[in-house]
C-alpha cells in the first residue's frame, strides 16, 4: 500500500476497477512516478500502469518526480484480534445479490469506459491548448503592424457593440410598450367577452318572447281569420237581401207601369176641372195602395216559401242594418263563450294529462313491485323445490338402507330356519336308526342331513356372500321399482338351495 492519502483512499475500491482503469489509463505517462497513485497491488493501479516513466512529476508533467505519492514505507504493527468479530453473523441474504452486483459490475465497467474517454479528451484538449498558446505567443512577438491593425479593429467592434446596444434597448422598449399593448388588448378582450355573452343572453330571452309572442300572433290571426269569414257570410247575406230588395222595387214597377188607366171624358162645355182632379187622384191613390198590398202579400209570401221557419224581415233598411248589427254582436258575444269554453276544456284536458301520467306513474310503480314480489316467490318456490328434492333424496336414502335392512333381516331369518331344520334332520336320524322301517325309509334323508350338517358352515358363507353380492347390485345398478323384485329372488334362493340339495 502506498502512504500517501490518495492511495490509502483507493485501496477499498474491487479489482475490478483496478484492472479496468488500469487496463485504460497506462501508458508511458502515468499520473506519477514511482509508488505513485498506486504502488502495489493493493493501490489504485500498478505501478507498470499509473506509475513509470516520467509521468506527471518528470519531464514535463504537472507535479515532481517521485508524483503524488513518494516511496512505500510501512512500519510494522501490532495485529490485533477483535472478538466481536469473529461471533456469528445474523445476514438476511438477498436471493438477487449475484444479480445485483452483476450489475454493478457492469456499471462500474461503464464508468470506467467513460472516465477512460474523459481522461483522454482531456489530454486531447490540453495538447489542443498548447498548441493555440503556442501560436498566440507566436502571433505576440509579431510586429507593430499587427498591433495598428488591433487599434483599428477595435473601434469597429467598440461601434457594433454600441450599435447593438441601441438595438437592444430599442427592442426592450418596444417589448415594454408591446406588453402594454397586450394588457390593453386584453383588457378590450375581457370587455368584448363580457358584452358578447350578455348579448347571447339577451338574444335568447328576446327569442323566448318572440315565440311567446308568435304563439299570440297565431291566435290573433286564427280568429282574423274566423272574423273575415264571418264578414264575408253577412256581406254576401247583405248583397243577396239589398239584390232581392232591387228585384222587388223593380217587379212593382214594372206592374205599376203595366196598369192601363181609363180616363172618361165629357164633351159638355161645362166642365168641374176640381172635381175631376179629386177624382183622379182618388183613382190613383188607390191603385197605389192596392199594388202596396199585392206586393207585401207577394214578397211575404215568397219569403215564407223559400225559408220555412224564418221570421219575416223588416220593412226598413235602417232596420236590417240595426238586425245585423245585432246579429254581429251576438256572434262575438256567441265567440267569446265558446272560447272561454275552449279555454276551459283545455284546463280541464291539461288536468285530465297529469291525473293519467300520475296514474301511470303509480301503475308502473305498481308493476314493477308486482314483478318484485313475483321474483321472491319464485325465489322462495325455487327454494322450496331445491328443499323439497333435497328431502326425497333423503327419503329415497332411508328407503334404500330400509331396504336393505329387511333384506339382511330376511337373509338372516333363512339361515336360522336353516339351522333349524339342519338340527331337527339330524334328530330325526337319531330316532330313525331305533326304529324299523320307518329308519329304512328315512335312511336317504338321514344321510343327506349329515351330508348337510357337515357343508353347513360352507353353504352359509356362499349364500352371505351371494346375498351381500345381490344387495349391492339392487341398491346400485337397479331402480327403485326393481328393488321389491330383487328383495322377492333374494327371499326365494334359500328355498330353491334347499331343494337342489
Amino acid at each position: 500500500k502506498a502512504n500517501s492519502g490518495h492511495g490509502a483512499g483507493e485501496q477499498s475500491r474491487p479489482s475490478v476497477v483496478r484492472s479496468s482503469y488500469a487496463s485504460s489509463v497506462s501508458s508511458a505517462r502515468g499520473m506519477g512516478g514511482g509508488a505513485g497513485s498506486g504502488g502495489s497491488a493493493y493501490g489504485f493501479v500498478s505501478s507498470a500502469s499509473m506509475g513509470g516513466g516520467p509521468g506527471f512529476g518528470g519531464g514535463y508533467g504537472f507535479g515532481g518526480g517521485p508524483g503524488f505519492g513518494g516511496p512505500a514505507s510501512l512500519p510494522i504493527s501490532a495485529v490485533t484480534v477483535n472478538q466481536s468479530l469473529l461471533a456469528p453473523l445474523n445476514l438476511e441474504i438477498d436471493p438477487n445479490i449475484q444479480v445485483i452486483r452483476s450489475q454493478e459490475k457492469e456499471q462500474i465497467k461503464t464508468l470506467n469506459n467513460r472516465f477512460a474517454s474523459f481522461i483522454d479528451k482531456v489530454r486531447f484538449l490540453e495538447q489542443q491548448n498548447k498548441m493555440l498558446e503556442t501560436k498566440w505567443n507566436l502571433l505576440q512577438e509579431q510586429g507593430g503592424g499587427a498591433g495598428g491593425a488591433r487599434s483599428n479593429i477595435e473601434p469597429m467592434f467598440e461601434a457594433y457593440i454600441a450599435n447593438l446596444r441601441r438595438q437592444l434597448d430599442s427592442l426592450g422598449q418596444d417589448k415594454i410598450r408591446l406588453e402594454a399593448d397586450l394588457q390593453n388588448m386584453q383588457g378590450l378582450v375581457e370587455d368584448f367577452k363580457n358584452k358578447y355573452e350578455d348579448e347571447i343572453n339577451k338574444r335568447t330571452e328576446c327569442e323566448n318572447d318572440f315565440v311567446l309572442i308568435k304563439k299570440d300572433v297565431d291566435e290573433a290571426y286564427m280568429n282574423k281569420i274566423e272574423l273575415e269569414a264571418k264578414l264575408e257570410s253577412l256581406t254576401d247575406e247583405i248583397n243577396f237581401l239589398r239584390q232581392l230588395y232591387e228585384a222587388e222595387l223593380h217587379e212593382l214597377q214594372n206592374q205599376v207601369k203595366d196598369t192601363s188607366v181609363i180616363v172618361e171624358m165629357d164633351n159638355s162645355r161645362n166642365l168641374d176641372l176640381d172635381s175631376i182632379v179629386a177624382e183622379v187622384r182618388a183613382q190613383y191613390e188607390d191603385i197605389a195602395n192596392r199594388s202596396r198590398a199585392e206586393a207585401e202579400t207577394w214578397y211575404k209570401s215568397k219569403v215564407a216559401l223559400g225559408t220555412p221557419g224564418q221570421k219575416l224581415l223588416p220593412e226598413k233598411p235602417g232596420d236590417d242594418l240595426r238586425a245585423t248589427k245585432t246579429e254581429i254582436s251576438d256572434l262575438t258575444r256567441m265567440i267569446q263563450r265558446l272560447q272561454a269554453e275552449i279555454e276551459a276544456l283545455k284546463g280541464q284536458r291539461a288536468n285530465l294529462e297529469n291525473q293519467i301520467a300520475e296514474a301511470e306513474e303509480r301503475g308502473e310503480l305498481a308493476v314493477k313491485d308486482a314483478k318484485a314480489r313475483i321474483a321472491d316467490l319464485e325465489a322462495a318456490l325455487q327454494k322450496a323445490k331445491q328443499d323439497m328434492a333435497k328431502q326425497v333424496r333423503e327419503y329415497q336414502d332411508l328407503m334404500n338402507l330400509k331396504l336393505a335392512l329387511d333384506i339382511e333381516i330376511a337373509t338372516y331369518r333363512k339361515l336360522l330356519e336353516g339351522e333349524e331344520s339342519a338340527i331337527l334332520c339330524h334328530q330325526l336320524a337319531l330316532s330313525g336308526r331305533s326304529g324299523g322301517s320307518e329308519a329304512e325309509g328315512l335312511c336317504w334323508y338321514s344321510e343327506g342331513c349329515q351330508f348337510k350338517s357337515l357343508l353347513l358352515p360352507m353353504e352359509i358363507l356362499l349364500c352371505w356372500t351371494l346375498n351381500l353380492h345381490l344387495l349391492l347390485g339392487c341398491c346400485t345398478m337397479a331402480g327403485p321399482a326393481l328393488r321389491p323384485q330383487g328383495y322377492a329372488i333374494t327371499s326365494q334362493i334359500p328355498n330353491t338351495r334347499n331343494r337342489t340339495r
